[in-house]
């Protein structure tokens, strides 16, 4: 296949070098700063970054850039009617805004907060066990994440569907904070805290806790490479099943559509 890169950070040089070890072929790269990039296009230029990647033959994209550009580049690269897989994180307050832009220009674009294989298996373990913890009220429960200092937003997307997760299995917690508290949590409010240092690349865990003891569940990622393997991999499955009409245009899809 051939890939235009949005986005050319470290994570746009991994997912190059596993896209090519894959077979595919990178025919573009995007980044208004990056000195390697194929194409230089300043920010919120949606109409320059349309045309690199039109002008490209790309047949999909991977997106993976900052949350500040990540709604410009969307609206930007839908109307192309290209398969796109986004892995920034940080818009998920604008998913309905998407889905009605993928029905009206026929474009289709895939989101995940994460796209490690194990992470997608921690969604559901989470869950299950929330299920669980929940027939006993001396658990209480909350999230924490860690990850490098670069990263721009808190919390991760991940920690989010983690604790959406969480809630699925535990119906007691029906609301998710992640500020500071400044008096007592109600036992309906789910903490997800978070801390930026170093270059960790992503540490998650669940605690479960009550006068006895703790229980705790951790995914913690050795590298970006899982990121990259799984985006490519969903671009491929993206367009396979766009192709087959196992999925249809004009849509908005996650994770579990793919795997």
């Amino acid at each position: 296949m051939k890939i235009a890169l949005v986005g050319y950070g470290k994570m746009g040089h991994m997912l190059e070098s596993t896209a090519l070890s894959f077979g595919h072929q990178v025919v573009v790269t995007v980044d208004p700063i990056a000195p390697d990039a194929k194409v230089k296009v300043s920010a919120g230029d949606g109409d320059a970054l349309a045309k690199a990647v039109k002008d490209s033959g790309a047949e999909g994209i991977i997106e993976f850039t900052h949350p500040s550009a990540v709604m410009g580049n969307i609206n930007a690269l839908l109307p192309l009617g290209l398969p796109m897989v986004v892995g920034t994180t940080g818009w998920t307050d604008k998913v309905e805004e998407v889905k009605a832009l993928a029905a009206r220009t026929n474009g289709t674009i895939m989101h995940s907060a994460n796209f490690s294989i194990g992470v997608n298996l921690f969604y559901k373990i989470v869950e299950e066990a929330a299920r669980l913890v929940s027939n006993f009220d001396e658990y209480d429960a909350a999230v924490w994440e860690m990850h490098h200092n670069q990263k721009a937003d808190s919390p991760s997307g991940t920690a989010l569907d983690i604790a959406r997760h969480l809630m699925a299995g535990d119906k007691r917690k029906t609301q998710i904070v992640t500020d500071a508290f400044h008096s007592k949590p109600e036992p309906n409010q789910l903490h997800v805290s978070s801390t930026r240092c170093g270059s960790v690349p992503g540490t998650h865990t669940v605690f479960f806790d009550s006068n006895a003891d703790t229980i705790e569940l951790t995914h913690t990622a050795r590298s970006r490479q899982g990121f990259a393997n799984g985006a490519v991999h969903s671009l491929e499955r993206l367009k396979n099943y766009l192709d087959s009409g196992k999925l249809q245009p004009g849509n908005l899809y996650g994770f579990n559509d793919l795997f």
